[in-house]
């Protein structure tokens, strides 16, 4: 049995606030708290207060807003000695590191959370900051090393009937089944997941998790029709709940659902919509998908081969960069799937000729 979705990073005067608050509420109660706390002297209240206004920042997409935030959450907890608030403030420092392509970064802050929230003795920040670490090495693609983190944390959560995380780390195996092309398994994970958050109102977590199934609908059942509506179920919640990031990959996978269609035209069109969205809030990752999959959809409307590789090819160094290696595994598709050999052996081709 789970119990409702709470959300934990909502602390100190702000406990009321539930997973379902709108974000521009969280953040105006946020700032409003925190200023109060900054004149009452309370360091602790104003870690926690700052922490619901840098995680409102980042979900919102204003990434430099939520940098300042976080950095002044923890420097008000360390100044109030209070280990478990400084987890949190690490834990927030690290998913926005991941949101921004710092990978790198991500696992050493996510890395210090997890140690600080042990010593805290704050098994929700640890826990939560596990499961950074886990996601981000997800996102990496090192599948291996963190399946089994997800599936014990999975079985954490169950054991203790926490709704969220176990959304949350049913998504993410649900995902590393989808990218090693068990199908099956995946989709029944993200309707699990779908209905576990339904139950327990964790509306954020049911749309991620429309948005998974929405995709296997659409690659394993090719039924575009059926995972445009799971899309569009979705995107009403995080229109209403301001969640940009969430809205912008959304968007990102409407768009795979046209071009699997061959609606190459339309696809386009949202892909660029979402590029815009990833741009404004500087999420690199998401904005290196958009890209790849608006220059697959132009290369099937007729785009020129050397424009089309030497577009991979900026892709392929951007991934390799932020070190997604299932994204750039997605690259070197995209050339057998387009019949474009990288620049380099274009050229080499061309030369050969003359």
């Amino acid at each position: 049995m789970h119990s409702k979705a709470f959300a934990p990073e909502y602390q100190g005067a702000l406990t009321d606030l539930s997973v379902n608050s709108s974000l521009t509420d969280v953040l105006a109660k946020g700032t409003q708290h925190l200023r109060a706390a900054q004149v009452s002297g309370s360091q602790q209240e104003v870690a926690r207060s700052g922490l619901a206004v840098a995680e409102a920042h980042r979900r919102l997409g204003n990434v430099e807003e939520a940098d300042q935030a976080w950095k002044a959450s923890y420097r008000a907890a360390r100044s109030a000695g209070d280990m478990g608030a400084m987890a949190w403030a690490l834990w927030s420092g690290g998913t926005l590191a991941r949101q921004r392509g710092a990978l790198a970064l991500a696992f050493r802050l996510l890395g210090l959370a997890a140690e600080m929230g042990k010593r805290g003795g704050d098994i929700v920040a640890r826990g939560y900051s596990l499961a950074g670490l886990a996601e981000t090495g997800r996102i990496q693609g090192d599948y291996e090393a963190v399946a089994v983190l997800h599936e014990q944390l999975l079985a954490e959560a169950r054991k203790r009937g926490e709704a969220r995380h176990t959304v949350w780390a049913l998504e993410g195996i649900a995902q590393i089944h989808r990218n090693t092309g068990s199908y099956d398994t995946a989709l029944a994970m993200f309707e699990e997941a779908a209905e576990i958050a339904g139950k327990a109102d964790d509306r954020r977590g049911r749309a991620w998790a429309l948005r998974g199934m929405a995709d296997i609908v659409s690659l394993r059942d090719d039924d575009p029709k059926r995972a445009l509506a799971l899309l569009a179920e979705a995107e009403l919640t995080c229109r209403e709940m301001k969640l940009s990031s969430a809205l912008a990959y959304n968007h990102k996978m409407r768009a795979n659902v046209l071009f699997r269609a061959r609606r190459y035209d339309e696809a386009c069109d949202v892909y660029e919509e979402a590029l815009a969205e990833f741009r404004a809030m500087s999420e690199p990752r998401g904005e290196a998908l958009a890209r790849l999959g608006l220059v697959k959809a132009l290369a099937h409307l007729g785009r020129d081969h050397a424009e089309t590789a030497a577009d991979l090819d900026e892709l392929r160094r951007t991934l390799d960069r932020i070190g997604l290696r299932h994204a750039r595994d997605m690259v070197d598709k995209a050339h057998a799937e387009l019949g474009i050999a990288p620049l380099a052996t274009l050229a080499a081709e061309e030369g050969g000729h003359r």
